[in-house]
């Protein structure tokens, strides 16, 4: 039984790299079909799976088309019910879908403002007011989150689908070198260290951009992990 997964560029594509968290992260068997992006073939590349538009979209062993992260992550979640891809605890299992869905509608700042870019560390860049408020609200989430949490560096506790959410934040907050708490930052680094996020921004590395889609504002230092 085996799942189809599209992607986008691994070194930009933040919502790609949540789909392919929740299936890289809890073992589930899937191919992967990269898209372009940034050259104008996306769309006759996902043709075939149509009315799925975007990245990530799932294909089940079934032949069925998943489009959009939230149902990708509903559906094998309820696939798979013996993985635990929410959390165990009822409380923390409603904490974690709350997460989530703010994750989808909500942080338009930070998403405008910081392209998720796996690169290097923009080191000159200045946060913009409403970056600091959804770096706050974040925060306020992340918080929330550890109060439901066992033992362990995730949010709650042992990974779920949360962490595979909220990847992408953590690399936006380390790639513009965003003002955190320390707990915050520690979190960054957990998710940023994992073997699974570092397999992912390897792939990407190996395509190179001229022009780099994302320039930085001024000085960069190197990614740190």
């Amino acid at each position: 039984m085996t799942y189809k997964l599209y992607i986008g560029d691994r070194t930009f594509s933040s919502w790609s790299l949540r789909g392919w968290l929740m299936l890289e992260k809890f073992n589930l068997p899937f191919e992967e079909v990269e898209v372009g992006l940034y050259n104008g073939t996306m769309a006759q590349e996902m043709s075939s799976i149509a009315p799925a538009r975007l990245v990530p979209a799932l294909t089940t062993p079934e032949g069925d088309v998943v489009g959009e992260s939230l149902a990708i992550a509903e559906t094998l979640a309820e696939r798979h019910p013996d993985v635990a891809m929410w959390p165990a605890d009822a409380s923390a299992r409603s904490r974690a879908r709350w997460l989530c869905a703010e994750m989808v509608g909500g942080f338009s700042a930070i998403r405008s403002d910081c392209s998720m870019q796996l690169v290097h560390i923009d080191g000159d860049f200045v946060p913009s007011e409403a970056v600091k408020a959804d770096l706050a609200r974040i925060e306020t989430l992340w918080a929330f989150a550890r109060e439901a949490a066992g033992a362990g560096p995730w949010l709650f506790g042992a990974y779920s689908l949360a962490d595979a959410f909220y990847a992408p934040v953590c690399a936006r907050i380390v790639g513009y070198n965003l003002p955190v708490s320390d707990a915050a930052r520690a979190y960054c680094e957990a998710t940023l260290s994992d073997p699974a996020f570092q397999k992912w921004r390897a792939e990407g590395l190996k395509q190179a951009y001229d022009p780099f889609p994302y320039p930085p504002v001024g000085r960069t230092t190197p990614w740190p992990y």
